[in-house]
C-alpha cells in the first residue's frame, strides 16, 4: 500500500511519513544508509529530513555526513530531483558545536547564507525544498525543560533579520519554503507577523516540533496558532526515541539502541527521554497495554496516534534497520477507533507529557 500524501504548501506534496536521517554517518554506514533510503523511497516515502549538524551525537569529525549520504544516494541512484522532497536545517546558537561557524553565535545573514550553501554542496542539489531553523536564536526552554526563565535571555538576532536572510535565499532559488523547529507560540507568531507586515518576506509553512503519546505539548497554544495561520506540524520523535516501541522494557533494551549506545554522550536526548523518570515508564507501560488489548503493534499505536491529528502533515521518524522501517510503514495505514483514543486520553490525563 502506498504511503498517503499531504499538500504541505503549493506544489509541495509530501508523504505522511518523513524519513529522518540523523543516524546516517554514526549508527548507519553509507551502505546501510543507502539500503534504508532505497527501501523507504520505493515504499512510497518521498520526504527526507536532515540538518547541517547531523549525525547525532554531534561531533566535529562527523558533522554534515547525514546530508552528504543523502545527497550521494540521490546522485548514485539517479533519483529525479522532483521525485524527492529534501528538508534540512540551520543550527541555531550553540556554545557546544564550535566547529559549526564558531558556535554559531547567531543566526544572522552571513551564518544562514553560509549554512545554506554548504548544505546545498553536501546534498549535491541546486535547491532545498524546505529549509528550517533548527532551534531559535534566543533562549527558550527546550529538550525536557518546561519553565521559561527571563534571566536566561540573551541578545539575539532579530526575527525580521532572520526571515530577510531566508527570503533572499528563496528569491535566489536556493530554497523553496521556510519552516521552524523547536519553536514556541511566541516565536511562531512573531515570524508570521514579520512576514505579514513586510512585503517580500516568506511565510512559515511548517513547524517541526516533538509530538507523540508522551509529548502532546503542541495540542494547546501551538495548535491554535497553526490552525488559524495554516501552518502544519512535522511531528518529530513520534516514537519518543524508540521508547514507545517497548524495546527498553525487556532487559533494558538492545545494546545498540540509541539511549544505550550513547549513554552519557547525548545530553539533548537523555534530558527529555529519561528512562529513570517514573511518569515516563508508567505512561509507556500503559500505552503498551492499550496496544496489546486492541491487537496493535506498539509502533502502530504510536504512529497512528500522531497521524490522526488534523494539523500533522508528516511524522518525522528514524530507523537504523529495515525491519524498524517496515514497522513504521505498516503503521501509517492503521486507524484508531474512538475506544482506543478514549483509553489513550485516560492515560494522558494521569501522566500528561512526561517527555516535554
Amino acid at each position: 500500500m502506498a504511503v498517503p500524501m499531504f499538500n504541505l504548501a503549493p506544489n509541495l506534496s509530501v508523504s505522511r511519513l518523513c524519513f529522518g536521517t540523523m543516524t546516517f554517518g554514526e549508527q548507519n554506514s553509507l551502505i546501510q544508509s543507502f539500503q534504508l533510503l532505497d527501501h523507504a523511497f520505493y515504499s512510497g516515502i518521498n520526504f527526507f529530513d536532515s540538518a547541517e549538524m547531523y549525525p547525532v551525537p554531534q561531533r566535529a569529525d562527523t558533522q554534515g555526513r547525514s546530508e552528504e549520504y543523502l545527497g550521494r544516494w540521490i546522485k548514485d541512484r539517479k533519483i529525479p530531483r522532483d521525485r524527492v522532497v529534501l528538508a534540512t536545517k540551520v543550527a541555531g546558537p550553540s556554545g557546544q558545536m564550535t566547529w559549526i561557524r564558531g558556535g554559531p553565535e547567531c543566526l544572522d545573514e552571513m551564518n544562514i547564507a553560509e549554512a545554506i550553501d554548504k548544505s546545498l554542496m553536501r546534498l549535491q542539489t541546486d535547491y532545498i525544498d524546505l529549509y528550517q531553523i533548527h532551534w531559535p536564536d534566543r533562549y527558550v526552554p527546550m529538550f525536557g525543560e518546561t519553565d521559561y526563565d527571563p534571566a536566561r535571555q540573551y541578545s539575539s538576532n532579530p526575527i525580521e533579520d532572520q526571515l530577510h536572510a531566508l527570503s533572499r535565499a528563496v528569491d535566489a532559488g536556493k530554497i523553496r519554503y521556510v519552516g521552524l523547529s523547536n519553536e514556541t507560540p511566541y516565536g511562531l507568531m512573531k515570524f508570521l507577523q514579520a512576514a505579514g507586515s513586510v512585503k517580500g518576506l516568506q511565510k512559515i509553512v511548517s513547524l517541526q516540533n516533538s509530538y507523540s503519546l508522551l509529548c502532546r505539548t503542541f495540542d494547546s497554544a501551538l495548535a491554535e496558532c497553526c490552525h488559524h495561520e495554516s501552518v502544519f506540524l512535522l511531528a518529530y520523535s513520534p516514537l519518543a526515541m524508540g521508547i514507545l516501541s517497548g524495546k527498553y522494557f525487556s532487559d533494558g533494551g538492545p545494546t545498540d539502541a540509541r539511549l544505550n549506545l550513547f549513554r552519557g554522550r547525548y545530553s539533548e536526548g537523555e534530558s527529555r527521554y529519561n528512562l529513570s523518570k517514573a511518569s515516563l515508564t508508567a505512561a509507556t507501560r500503559e500505552y503498551l497495554l492499550i496496544a496489546k488489548k486492541f491487537g496493535l503493534h506498539p509502533v502502530s499505536l504510536a504512529i497512528a496516534f500522531v497521524l490522526r491529528h488534523p494539523l500533522v502533515a508528516s511524522a518525522v521518524f528514524g530507523a537504523t534497520k529495515i525491519w524498524q522501517l517496515e514497522e513504521v510503514l505498516n503503521a501509517c495505514h492503521v486507524e484508531l477507533t474512538s475506544d482506543i483514543i478514549a483509553e489513550v486520553n485516560k492515560v494522558h490525563s494521569v501522566y500528561p507529557n512526561p517527555c516535554p
